[in-house]
């Protein structure tokens, strides 16, 4: 487990090779509730390369001086990601003209 928030990595290794690359970390926010989008590559064994972009969204708790993941939401594809770009991007505008 990680004690810091710079700790905090989706980054996986299995005998060796990386196959949950990390490319981008924002913090979101910051306390004993912590929320941290992600953005990584899979490696694909047969294609012998990193997969497309991918991101995910992560929660997680501090307890006892180190954060624990409590949930996740993993986007599924770029166009998903845009969706939900587009539809906070509609609410916040709604937002600022009141």
């Amino acid at each position: 487990m990680a004690a810091t928030i710079e700790e905090l990595t989706i980054n996986y290794e299995e005998d060796g090779q990386q196959l949950v690359k990390e490319t981008g970390k924002v913090v979101l926010s910051k306390g004993a509730w912590t929320t941290i989008i992600y953005r990584y590559n899979n490696w694909k064994p047969a294609l012998e390369a990193y997969d497309k972009d991918m991101y995910t969204i992560r929660r997680y708790q501090k307890k006892n001086g180190e954060y624990m993941p409590k949930s996740k939401f993993n986007i599924s594809s770029a166009k998903q990601a845009q969706q939900i770009v587009d539809a906070l991007s509609d609410w916040l505008s709604v937002e600022e003209g009141k």
